[in-house]
């Protein structure tokens, strides 16, 4: 906790009923950062005054919301690890979350489907193992899109309630391939969100295909259910939407973040 004869003076100024008054005092205490939300809280606790309660949980939200503005301006401008990225989006919702316990779940679901792999299995058996690790072992089960119900989309409410949607079951499902060095991607189909196992080596054998050539097979992330090229052709009719080829290119870790903020 932060103390000085500025922070107290500006802590008794929070009552003040000018609101010019007021938002100097709430800009200049902004600025002090997070290590000044003890102090509001404690003033918090020790005012029976609803309207400066309110005052104060408004300005502890302005704190957290700006620490973690720097932190995802530091995130996209480094590697844009896409867990880091998921994790940064829970502590909106979660401002005091300890990503301790989504790494050792992390870790154990690598550890435990590691352990499974080896060098001779095709792409199908890799991602079936993956699949009964994460759905059938750890038992991670698949839930609808439900915007009243946001802990469905935090991977961190999704490891520890063992459910979540398309987006944070794909999130944790690709990171977890990340570990694992197994080239799995989100890609940009519409409506949907798509998991797709990406031959690493088929650029390099033709440059100029078309962009789902370089993609064995899909994976639906609510249930690790694979589909192949006939099933998702069959999808775009049905939405009659044609296949052009930006559908089909991988999403990198920025934009995912980017759909998971906004959804």
């Amino acid at each position: 906790m932060k103390e000085n004869k500025e922070i107290t003076a500006l802590l008794h100024l929070i009552d003040d009923p000018d609101e010019d008054v007021y938002n100097t005092v709430s800009d200049r205490i902004i600025s002090f950062g997070k290590d000044i939300i003890p102090n509001l809280e404690s003033l918090w606790e020790n005012t029976t005054n609803e309207e400066i309660q309110e005052r104060i949980e408004l300005l502890i939200h302005r704190l957290h919301f700006r620490d973690l503005t720097d932190d995802f301006t530091e995130w996209a401008a480094g590697d844009a690890d896409l867990l880091e990225g998921a994790l940064l989006v829970a502590r909106y919702h979660y401002p005091d979350l300890d990503a301790t316990a989504v790494y050792q779940d992390m870790e154990k679901l690598r550890r435990n489907t590691w352990l499974e792999l080896n060098n001779y299995l095709t792409p199908i058996e890799q991602i079936n193992i993956v699949t009964s690790i994460y759905y059938n072992y750890f038992k991670q089960k698949g839930v609808e899109f439900a915007y009243n119900n946001p802990d469905d989309y935090l991977v961190n409410k999704t490891l520890e309630s063992k459910k979540g949607n398309a987006l944070s079951n794909g999130i944790i499902y690709i990171a977890l391939c990340e570990l694992l060095d197994l080239p799995v991607k989100a890609i940009n189909i519409p409506r949907q969100f798509i998991l797709a196992y990406v031959d690493p080596q088929h650029d390099l054998l033709n440059p100029k295909g078309h962009t789902s050539e370089k993609i064995n097979f899909y994976i639906d992330p609510l249930n690790g259910q694979m589909y192949s090229h006939q099933d998702v052709e069959a999808y775009f009719k049905r939405i009659s939407v044609p296949p052009v080829a930006s559908y089909f290119r991988q999403l990198n870790n920025k934009r995912i973040i980017s759909i998971y903020w906004k959804n």
